[in-house]
């Protein structure tokens, strides 16, 4: 194949490696500089140019796009997406992972452990803040900061009140999280390449320090997860929409806590400490996957007039409940069945004969009208609030609003 890998630093570790692999497996790589690009469009025709040129055409596309690029560096992988070509991480992926809040907002929706976190902006909303997220100590982090930077420890309600301030004083955003403490100054990188994690690493923060990154001078050791902890990481990185990504977890008393997706990840630190070839495994799921390029389903399914995508709840006493997904989905619904979600497992095609039960969500395609006819009551009721009438004896009463009127 012929790959390119987008990266502004072509002597960096990992870039090197990348490229390496692949010319040791015998296909035509080139790095391009993110930020050379120049993005043509015209009806029908998405184009690039490369350093004034018109772009060769390529196989695949590796994206090792920095955060101080993001919105340049996705605005290129995107293009590459609408010009047919595969690319290992999707800018929507890319853009997701980046941002910690939107990463921990789109994360917490499903059955996946995060630390309890909280986003405010008003200086009323801190303290209530931190003692939601169970009170001092607890972690201050920027949302875009990476490698540990913008990570701080407040130890106590005075001191993460000053911090907060002062980060916002300088138009920062900031997000406030509990402090794991059983993790005692460790995480795990676990480093997913499709469905699979390929090395995982124990980081650990030496001296005084409570951040493990490598960066900051934690020691890498080699580990073997269990299954949760490989689930978790696979499922976080597919939730995102990443193909490729390094995922850090805090060990928590209830299982592996998710701190962070990062869409570039470094393969230095793991490569060092686990001694196996990711460069390698990277490059070899990449070349597996030329011939099938990612697509944006939901785009591409509601592209019919009258038709979508929805997720279908069955909650507890739904009429549903013991029925099989044929015998809810008759065929004049006109509704098919994309994936069955049960508790932290996907079932993907599930079989028409697979009864329901209470907590199933259902990913389906199908008109829009009978889809909006399967949503639950309560669900409605939730959403669109029933007017009460009022009684004789209340509309006599003077409002509180109207006191001094």
């Amino acid at each position: 194949m012929k790959l390119a890998i987008l990266s502004c630093g072509p002597n960096a570790y990992s870039t090197r490696r990348l490229k390496e692999a692949a010319l040791q497996r015998g296909h035509d790589v080139k790095v391009l500089n993110t930020l050379k690009f120049a993005i043509d469009l015209q009806q029908g025709i998405p184009d690039l140019y490369y350093r004034q040129k018109v772009l060769s055409s390529y196989d695949a596309v590796l994206p090792r796009i920095g955060a101080s690029i993001t919105y340049y560096g996705t605005a290129v992988v995107r293009q590459f997406q609408e010009m047919g070509v595969f690319c290992a991480n999707t800018a929507h992926g890319i853009s997701n992972s980046r941002d910690k809040l939107r990463s921990l907002q789109i994360l917490s929706r499903h059955h996946i452990g995060i630390p309890r976190t909280t986003f405010v902006r008003d200086r009323k909303d801190v303290i209530p803040a931190i003692e939601r997220v169970g009170g001092a100590p607890v972690v201050i982090k920027l949302i875009e900061g990476t490698q540990g930077i913008g990570v701080l420890l407040a130890e106590s309600m005075k001191a993460a009140e000053s911090i907060i301030e002062l980060l916002q004083s300088q138009k920062q955003n900031v997000l406030i999280q509990k402090f794991v403490a059983e993790s005692k100054g460790k995480d795990i990188r676990a480093f997913v390449v499709g469905d699979r994690v390929v090395a995982a690493m124990r980081r650990v923060a030496q001296g005084q320090e409570f951040r493990s990154n490598v960066h900051r001078g934690g020691i890498a050791e080699p580990v073997e997860l269990d299954e949760r902890y490989r689930e978790t990481a696979v499922r976080a990185t597919q939730i995102l929409g990443l193909e490729v990504a390094g995922v850090d977890m805090l060990e928590g008393k209830n299982g592996p806590q998710i701190m962070e997706v990062n869409s570039s990840p470094g393969l230095e630190g793991i490569e060092t400490a686990t001694g196996l070839d990711i460069a390698g495994a990277v490059i070899d799921y990449v070349s597996a996957q030329v011939d099938f390029p990612e697509i944006d389903i939901r785009q591409r399914l509601t592209i019919s007039k009258g038709y979508g995508v929805s997720e279908i709840y069955i909650p507890e006493g739904s009429e549903f409940l013991g029925k099989t997904i044929q015998e809810v989905m008759d065929e004049e619904k006109d509704i098919n069945v994309l994936t069955l979600y049960r508790g932290a497992k996907a079932i993907p095609n599930p079989r028409a004969a697979r009864e329901l039960e209470a907590d199933d969500r259902l990913l389906c395609f199908g008109k829009l009208d009978s889809l909006r006819g399967m949503i639950p009551k309560k669900t409605k009721a939730r959403r669109r609030p029933k007017v009460q009438d009022l009684q004789s004896d209340e509309l006599n009463q003077p409002h509180e609003d109207d006191a001094d009127q």
